[in-house]
């Protein structure tokens, strides 16, 4: 049984290439971060491998299966960035050519365990140009039965020879009331966290279960609004401050800077909801009357401004732009809280 949730037009697509043999050597999938690219790529893999007759693959119990689904097939191998820091050594930015060398030379021998090989490359935006053209290579002139996964959330950051080798298919954000009868059937979630948590994830279910598991999520979600509010209230010392405060996390974790102003992004858009009087659509449930608050505050203008400015950081933040330059415009463009003195000091 699949694990995989939605997707179903990609799902068929490779489900038809299992059964009459036609599976593409290499597929990148495009997508956010936890939409299920992951969980696709794996049910592939166990697919490829499974013991059980064609038309009940993958069984999740055969020993394939179950090796596979927990990261022990001997065949089945993912490659990705090592993102923690030791020691306060900087952590690794780019996957080296010398795991892609270790990779294609396994891939250059027969199956050990399974029928397949099968290698899902993270993240792949992170392949150096080195490891890259390496990979190239083996894409160009693929072997067996070898079968690689490039997994991207934007495939524009992955050289262009590399992405015309393989088959692109792209995973589209889940619908929220699937999200919301998945945590509730499979994960046994209650109604009410379950269509809270549907609507936060913005699509992704990944993100969803994830968020499920921790105790302290509206204990942070909480700090960060405080934050956020704190920004808006405060003078220029203090948006500097926290333009140094953010930058400094960004050099170290860029992911969770990321999702910070993803998660401004969003309650700024539930404020432009509660404004224009659409609360039915509004994600942010449990903040929903410090929204309609902060609503009353800001005019329609200001308010679509500040969402613009969070947005056009995130993407010069992944364009590389001076992280400290970037969240430095950002909190002088955020109009102050009316009854608020911007001072310099």
């Amino acid at each position: 049984m699949w694990q995989t949730i939605g997707h179903s037009r990609i799902t068929e697509l490779l489900q038809r290439g299992l059964t009459q043999g036609s599976l593409s050597h290499a597929y990148i999938l495009v997508g956010p971060p936890q939409i299920g690219k992951m969980t696709l790529a794996v049910d592939i893999a166990m697919t490829l491998n499974c013991r059980a007759e064609a038309e009940k693959r993958p069984c999740g119990e055969c020993i394939n299966c179950k090796k596979i689904a927990a990261g022990k097939h001997s065949d089945v191998q993912i490659l990705a960035l090592n993102k923690t820091a030791v020691d306060g050594v900087k952590e690794k930015t780019e996957i080296g050519i010398d795991l892609i060398n270790d990779m294609l030379h396994s891939a250059s021998l027969p199956p050990f365990e399974g029928d397949y090989r099968v290698y899902i490359i993270d993240e792949a935006a992170n392949l150096s140009m080195e490891a890259a053209n390496r990979l190239l290579k083996t894409l160009e002139e693929p072997v067996g039965k070898v079968v690689f996964f490039l997994l991207t959330s934007n495939a524009g950051l992955i050289p262009v020879t590399v992405v015309s080798r393989c088959q692109k298919l792209k995973l589209s954000r889940l619908k929220t009331d699937v999200i919301e009868k998945t945590l509730i059937e499979r994960w046994q979630i209650e109604s009410g966290k379950a269509r809270l948590l549907a609507r936060l994830s913005r699509g992704c279910l990944g993100w969803a279960v994830d968020a499920s598991k921790k105790s302290d999520l509206a204990v942070e979600r909480s700090l960060q609004f405080e934050k956020m509010l704190a920004i808006v209230r405060s003078g220029y010392s203090e948006r500097f401050a926290a333009a140094s405060q953010i930058a400094q996390q960004f050099a170290k974790k860029r992911e969770t800077v990321y999702e910070t102003l993803d998660t401004w992004a969003g309650w700024w858009r539930d404020i432009l909801l509660a404004k224009t009087g659409c609360h039915d659509h509004i994600i942010s449930l449990d903040f929903q009357p410090a929204l309609a608050e902060m609503a009353g505050t800001y005019n329609l203008v200001q308010i679509k401004d500040i969402i613009g400015f969070i947005l056009e950081a995130e993407n010069q933040l992944k364009q590389n732009a001076s992280s400290r330059l970037v969240l430095e415009t950002l909190m002088l463009n955020i109009p102050k809280s009316p009854g608020t003195s911007n001072s310099r000091t």
